[in-house]
């Protein structure tokens, strides 16, 4: 049994900064990608940024320049620096976990909303 939390969402004023986390506990034997997804009202879910064990990277082109992750593989934890936030980063941010042969997790999601 595999549990994600995620930590970090809030209000901000457009413009501020937020850090997201989540780590992975319970029975791990590999994670290959960790990463964010969101999911704004009325919208689909979508990629916000990924990064594998080896350190590739992966971010949605309206998050570039803005966002960074990064990962503590001792940690099992994927971290989501966002700076510069704007209105239409507004949305629920879920951790999402591939363990590889192992399947694939989704945290719970943590709410983000920025005010203009």
């Amino acid at each position: 049994q595999v549990q994600l939390v995620e930590s970090g969402g809030g209000l901000v004023q457009a413009g501020g900064s937020l850090r997201l986390s989540c780590t992975a506990s319970g029975t791990i034997f590999f994670i290959h990608v960790m990463g964010w997804y969101r999911q704004a009202p009325g919208k689909q879910r979508e990629l916000v940024a990924t990064k594998t064990y080896e350190g590739g990277t992966n971010y949605a082109d309206s998050v570039k320049g803005r966002f960074t992750i990064s990962r503590d593989n001792a940690k099992d934890t994927v971290y989501l620096q966002m700076n510069n936030l704007k209105s239409e980063d507004t949305a629920v941010y879920y951790c999402y976990v591939d363990f590889g042969k192992m399947g694939e997790e989704w945290g719970r999601g943590t709410q983000v909303t920025v005010s203009s």
